[in-house]
């Protein structure tokens, strides 16, 4: 499909990067049930995602990378080892500080926390009634809805 279902509904969730998470659960029956149904939508929506967790996930590579650096570099102690070690502490901070920019900037740890809550809600279910009783009625009430 090449177009948007409802134009209008599809550049609200185009505005929101197609993040709904952010918003009371009453409103977002109607962007759920457009994401259901508009093929268009929910690719755009994999697609961002896929954007998201890639810049998570190329951040904690660098920020590894330089990390290690720092060891090798450490470990062998080169000519002019401060200016080395320097440069790559400050290429971790900078990887982290990155790091931390995308998972504010972007839905991608809502939609892991979303994930595992569904997994959790589903592993409830098939617990036997005696062992769903001893949990805690604190923590119930975190996995249902």
């Amino acid at each position: 499909m090449h177009r948007c279902i409802d134009r209008v509904v599809g550049k609200i969730l185009a505005g929101w990067r197609y993040d709904i998470s952010g918003i009371p659960p009453e409103m977002r029956v109607d962007y759920e049930a457009h994401l259901a149904h508009c093929e268009f939508c929910r690719a755009r929506r994999r697609l961002h995602r896929t954007i998201d967790f890639s810049l998570i996930g190329l951040a904690t590579v660098s920020a590894a990378v330089f990390l290690l650096a720092f060891g090798v570099i450490y470990h062998f102690s080169p000519r002019h080892a401060m200016w080395f070690e320097l440069a790559a502490v400050a290429g971790f901070l900078l990887s982290v500080v990155l790091w931390v920019l995308v998972a504010v900037a972007t839905p991608a740890p809502v939609v892991v926390k979303d994930a595992a809550l569904e997994k959790v809600r589903i592993l409830h279910d098939r617990l036997p009634e005696n062992l769903r009783e001893k949990i805690p009625e604190e923590m119930r009430n975190r996995i249902l809805p």
